[in-house]
This record gives C-alpha cells, structure tokens and sequence, in this order.
C-alpha cells in the first residue's frame, strides 16, 4: 500500500442483530407529544383503580387494600418511566422498496414490511391523539402479523406517509 493513499476504515458491524442498518438508514423519530397520551391514559387507568382500592379500604379497614393501593403507586412511577422510553424507542425508515418499523425496550422488534405487500394503509386519530395534534399511520399486508403501525406523527406526517406508502405500494402492483 502507498504511503499517500488515505486509509479507508473498515465498515461497521451492527451492534445488534436489531439494528442491522446503522450507517445506511436514517431512522425517524415520532412526536414526543406521544409521551403526554400515554401518560394519561395510565392516568386514567391508575385513577380508577386506586378509586375502587380506596373505596375497598376506607369501607374495610383491611390492610391488603392498602398494599395493594401502594403496589398500584409504585407500578404507576415503574410505567411512567418506561413509557418514556419506549416512546423514544419508536422509529421509522423509508427505503426503496420497504418501510422500516422499529420499538420496544425488553423485547425490540424491527417489521420490514415491503411497499408490494401492502394491502392497504389506514391513517387513525383518538380524542387523546386528536387533543395533542397526532396520528396512527397502520400497515395492513395479506399477513396480518406482519402489518405495522407508526404511531405519533404529526397529521400532515401521517398523510404524506399514507400518500407515499400508497404510491409506492401501487408502483410496484402487487399490493394497494
């Protein structure tokens, strides 16, 4: 090897079987507004059953209902943190001939879903996600284990992606 040429580094290895594209996929990140949605919904959940828990004790006395409104405080604080999280594990990634889904914490999960092989896609809004200006972008493939959602984009997001997926799915005429 010559003195002048510059040395080329070698190509990264993936540093997970998860993430087998981390040079050459630019991963989108979905609205952190999604953090908000989820928390009340726990809210929600927590509320009403440290509702019956309080009930159940004020009327009893009964040491258990007490534990078990503490085990509900202490789940509620464990979730809130994970919710965080895993929010900010969501990511997507347009490529060429397929769409990237990537989330989780414990269990991560990367759906390849090809633009061919869709059947259709469905563009959701809850109240809650309405009330924080976002949407659901869902995949639907004959499989239906390999369908896909993106939650949390922005709804001028959803519809160029429902736009685009929908184009390319019927560019390539196997699927939409």
């Amino acid at each position: 090897m010559s003195d002048d040429a510059p040395e080329v580094p070698p190509p990264t290895a993936p540093t997970s079987p998860l993430e087998p594209w981390p040079d050459t996929v630019r991963w989108q990140s979905i609205s952190t507004d999604l953090i908000w949605v989820e928390l009340l919904r726990l809210a929600a959940g927590v509320a009403f059953v440290s509702a019956v828990l309080g009930v159940g004790w004020a009327l009893t006395g009964s040491w258990p209902f007490g534990v078990a409104l503490g085990a509900v405080g202490v789940f509620a604080l464990w979730r809130a943190v994970t919710i965080v999280r895993a929010v900010r594990a969501w990511g997507y990634a347009e490529r060429e001939d397929d769409l990237l889904v990537r989330h989780g914490l414990l269990v991560r999960r990367l759906s390849i879903v090809p633009y061919s092989r869709m059947q259709f896609v469905d563009v959701s809004a809850g109240p809650l996600e309405r009330a924080f200006d976002l949407a659901t972008v869902q995949l639907h493939t004959a499989a239906a284990a390999s369908d896909a959602r993106v939650p949390g984009l922005r709804p001028a997001e959803a519809s160029r992606l429902r736009d685009r997926l929908t184009a390319l799915g019927e560019d390539r005429a196997e699927g939409l």
